[in-house]
């Protein structure tokens, strides 16, 4: 207490803020740990963060004391104007990122995503397998299982009608078949293909049938794309709208400085004096 009491004379008279501690010249306040503790924290705990917080603060300080006095005034300089320029860094992204979120037309159009592809084909090189396919899990002994693999394999639109209508009775499936899955996405969601039998779901329009202890897997390869081939574009289109996306951002911040400082010349805001 008679330290604290002590330390409290060196405080600004005007500065009506509480301290809880100080290192030399700095002081830490009240204010500075307010919200630092959640509610329901216990009052051990609650003790324990804030003690932490402070013994952290004050080892900073003590470095920043120690740095500034043994650091050449040439070297804090330099600091300094790293600092400033963090700063100005910051702000004027922070800044930038709201005007072109106002401003920027985020929907790519198919037909300027395909200029993109066509134009940059040999960066869309597949560096892992993709296949079109459907499967079904089914109880080995479920009724009628003979019927449902003919409608499987066959898949025509009365098939199709047929087999959602009793897809309840299924463990599991996926009639998706008309968009490119990755094989080690297929690998993870079905436990029966593994490293030995993968090849079988590498040929096109081929039809598999992989069993385990819980059922049958019914699977039907529709397409197959391997490593090197080129990605389809229905693949990589999204990544294309980002690609895309990222040099509007980029022109449109060209163009935004460019108006910001012709403005700012034009309102006598900007000068620069011979």
């Amino acid at each position: 207490m008679l330290l604290f009491v002590y330390s409290c004379d060196f405080i600004n008279k005007s500065d009506d803020r509480i301290p809880v501690a100080r290192v030399n010249d700095n002081y830490l306040y009240q204010d500075d740990i307010l919200g630092l503790v959640a509610k329901g924290t216990s009052k051990q705990d609650s003790t324990l963060l804030i003690q932490n917080f402070i013994n952290k603060w004050a080892t900073q300080q003590l470095l920043m004391d120690g740095a500034k006095l043994n650091l050449t005034e040439e070297k804090q300089e330099a600091f300094n104007k790293l600092v400033v320029q963090y700063k100005n860094d910051l702000y004027t992204k922070a800044y930038l990122e709201a005007l072109v979120k106002r401003s920027i037309d985020t929907v790519v159009a198919m037909n300027e995503a395909k200029a993109y592809y066509t134009n940059n084909k040999e960066v869309f090189k597949l560096n892992e397998e993709l296949l079109k396919f459907r499967y079904i899990h089914v109880d080995e002994n479920i009724i009628n299982y003979d019927k449902i693999k003919e409608r499987f394999k066959r898949y025509d639109k009365d098939d199709i009608k047929t087999l959602d209508s009793i897809s309840i009775q299924f463990k599991s499936y996926s009639f998706n078949d008309s968009i490119w899955i990755k094989l080690s996405h297929v690998i993870k969601k079905i436990p029966s293909v593994n490293s030995e039998n993968k090849d079988q779901l590498l040929k096109k329009s081929n039809f598999v049938q992989l069993k385990d202890s819980l059922g049958v897997y019914l699977m039907q390869i529709n397409d197959v794309l391997v490593r090197n081939d080129t990605a389809p574009l229905e693949y990589v289109k999204p990544t294309i709208d980002q690609i895309v996306i990222n040099r509007r951002k980029l022109e449109l911040i060209k163009e935004l400085e460019k108006d910001i400082t012709k403005d700012a010349i034009k309102n006598k805001q900007f000068e620069i004096y011979d």
